[in-house]
């Protein structure tokens, strides 16, 4: 069985990954790299192992956590349908299951806003996992001045986490924002569309979402 630990090391996919971050990084988006898929990978197993899936769907999670924004090496549009096309290229070169392979393919081409749905669990797990990652390490640009609304919003933010309460029934996106650098609504404005992906996702899982900003519901 092709593993997450096998997948995190091969050079190749560490390669795609570097490539397509360089070509984010020149077109000024925030940081798409090892820190984020990595971030990714980890929360996506704590959202299917705090809901008692087993070890393999975890192991698939974790898998299409880490190469779910391998397209962005082709284009920024539409990188969830090339990143899974290219998913399925490596893992069958792998030798992996074709049912292990159209589950992470699937999660992967359904994880970014307009096409994604949450059409099965790794790929709802995928959808929160990565639409809640915003922190202040994401941001590249150092000049402060220049910061763009994407720059300030994930600047401000210092805290960042997600929780499912023991009686698995809500997830929460809990946030500590520096108004100063960024006012809620600023987040709410470009972030919006994600966190309904969030919402359907969560329902996908049985779970109620909620967006808590500096302890305030504010979804």
């Amino acid at each position: 069985m092709i593993t997450y630990e096998d997948i995190k090391h091969n050079e190749s996919i560490r390669t795609y990954i570097k490539k397509a971050d360089e070509s984010l990084t020149a077109l000024g988006y925030t940081e798409h790299s090892f820190a984020h898929v990595g971030l990714v990978a980890t929360r996506a197993e704590y959202i299917l192992k705090a809901l008692g899936y087993d070890e393999h769907q975890i192991e698939l999670v974790k898998i299409a956590s880490h190469l779910h924004d391998i397209g962005n090496i082709v284009n920024r549009r539409e990188h969830s349908q090339s990143g899974a096309v290219m998913a399925f290229r490596i893992l069958d070169n792998l030798d992996m299951n074709a049912e292990d392979i159209a589950t992470i393919v699937t999660a992967i081409g359904n994880h970014d806003e307009g096409e994604g749905e949450a059409v099965n669990p790794i790929a709802a797990a995928l959808i929160i996992a990565d639409k809640s990652d915003v922190r202040r390490t994401r941001v590249r640009n150092t000049d402060h001045i220049k910061f763009d609304i994407h720059d300030r919003v994930n600047y401000s933010v210092y805290e960042s986490s997600i929780e499912i309460n023991q009686e698995k029934t809500t997830i929460s996106l809990k946030l500590k924002i520096d108004t100063k650098i960024c006012p809620v609504m600023d987040y709410f404005e470009i972030f919006l569309t994600r966190m309904l992906m969030c919402k359907n996702a969560a329902q996908a899982l049985g779970l109620e979402f909620k967006l808590i900003i500096n302890d305030q519901a504010i979804m």
